[in-house]
């Protein structure tokens, strides 16, 4: 079954697991969030829900957000986020979903808004290499260097990897395993790293990815072709 929430990322910091090894987390704040919005498939052609979170002063809303949140009958809530569930039948707007939604082995898919970095140039935001060092380089080392092109088109196309604005995209991290919830602190904790800030807000969801179990060892082939058949006393002594 898929779920989602939204949340804001807290940190990071590590723990230890049953065998002593350091875990790399992310700790996210997860909820609560209300369900401000419902769309079916005889109305809007499509089944999903509309979480709202984080309550903020009514000043801060605009009159559009404040009619679609007195509507649903909801607090004014800041952050408004479709997602598209499969079992949205089993929810009605006014509810609450709280950190307990995940569970402790889920895997899900954590989307946010990365950090910035500025303007920033070809060699740190593209990872492109420096121009010659010696023999009259000058002091253009870490500059993107001729880039026209001839008379025709005398042009550069659109999507060239220049100098620009680096960071603040939205940035989407798969497959990533829940290590811990505490549905009292509106706790989320995940292994490794997500986007963004301390302070940004993510969207925590079921992953997309299919999850294939390993049916066991292949053990030796019959096929000439391949070199454990060629050779299965070599094969069977890599085991």
């Amino acid at each position: 079954m898929k779920k989602a929430i939204i949340g804001k990322k807290v940190g990071m910091t590590q723990i230890f697991d049953e065998a002593g090894k350091v875990v790399p987390v992310t700790v996210i704040e997860a909820g609560p969030c209300t369900v401000t919005a419902k769309a079916t498939k005889e109305k809007e052609g499509y089944d999903a829900i509309q979480l709202g979170f984080e309550e903020v002063a009514e000043k801060k809303l605009s009159k559009p957000e404040k009619g679609h949140l007195a509507k649903a009958g909801v607090g004014n809530l800041k952050h408004l986020k479709e997602f598209r569930l499969e079992d949205c039948a089993s929810v009605n707007v006014g509810d609450v979903l709280k950190a307990d939604t995940f569970k402790e082995g889920d895997k899900v898919d954590v989307t946010g808004i990365s950090k910035g970095k500025g303007y920033a140039g070809v060699v740190k935001r593209f990872g492109q290499g420096r121009t010659p060092m010696t023999h009259g380089g000058g002091p253009v080392h870490r500059h993107a260097g001729s880039m026209g092109s001839s008379t025709d088109p005398s042009r550069i196309f659109p999507g060239k990897k220049q100098a620009g604005h680096m960071g603040v995209e939205q940035v989407t991290v798969q497959n990533l395993d829940v290590v811990k919830v505490d549905p009292e602190l509106n706790m989320i904790v995940i292994r490794g790293a997500i986007p963004g800030p301390k302070g940004g807000i993510v969207y925590v969801k079921s992953t997309v990815k299919k999850l294939i179990e390993k049916k066991g060892d292949a053990g030796i082939s019959s096929n000439p072709q391949k070199a454990s058949g060629r050779n299965p006393q070599k094969a069977s002594a890599r085991k």
